[in-house]
């Protein structure tokens, strides 16, 4: 009787922990509950000439469905950024969607890199992949991250071997007026 207990015992401990979800999963639904809002941020790392600190910088989780995530980043009045996530097969990938005013594609756009395993419920790494290495041979060594718990939103890129390092924080315990649309995009 003991045995069967055990081997019972084991078989539910198995079937519960199975069913978890992975740090890909959870970080995935967690920033799809900011879908909708805006929040501005600030400059916590960058070069000290970086054109970024003195003006207003503000995310909009604009538009999410089952497998992608769209968050524009503006610069001021500078609408031409986007971060782009997808999840798929237990991995996020994110890429960088740059539009010029008239909503055409910059030349140096999707670059970006996929997550080389599910990382965590508050941390996603992206190394840059082949199609960016073709694009930005210089980028080839870029890691991007980016961190999210329940009060902050963080976009990092660090240049691996070099002092190139850019982080951005976001507030998500306040909402901001939503801008109008990103170059390329309708209201």
């Amino acid at each position: 009787m003991k045995k069967i207990l055990l081997v019972c015992a084991l078989l539910c401990s198995i079937l519960i922990f199975g069913q978890e979800k992975s740090g890909a999963k959870q970080f995935w639904e967690n920033l799809q509950k900011q879908c909708g809002k805006s929040f501005e941020g600030e400059v916590k790392e960058g070069a000290a000439n970086d054109t970024f600190r003195d003006k207003k910088l503000v995310m909009h989780v604009r538009n999410c469905d089952e497998n992608t995530i769209r968050i524009p980043f503006f610069v001021g009045e500078d609408k031409s950024r986007t971060w782009v996530l997808t999840y798929k097969n237990d991995r996020i990938q994110l890429k960088h969607d740059h539009r010029h005013e008239d909503g055409s594609e910059d030349k140096v756009t999707q670059y970006g890199g996929t997550a080389s395993n599910s990382g965590s419920a508050t941390l996603q790494f992206f190394p840059a992949d082949q199609q960016t290495c073709n694009l930005l041979p210089n980028a080839s060594a870029n890691v991007w991250w980016i961190t999210l718990d329940e009060t902050s939103f963080t976009y990092n890129l660090r240049r691996i071997g070099s002092d190139r390092l850019f982080t951005v924080k976001f507030d998500l315990t306040k909402t901001v007026t939503t801008p109008s649309a990103p170059w390329g995009w309708k209201d």
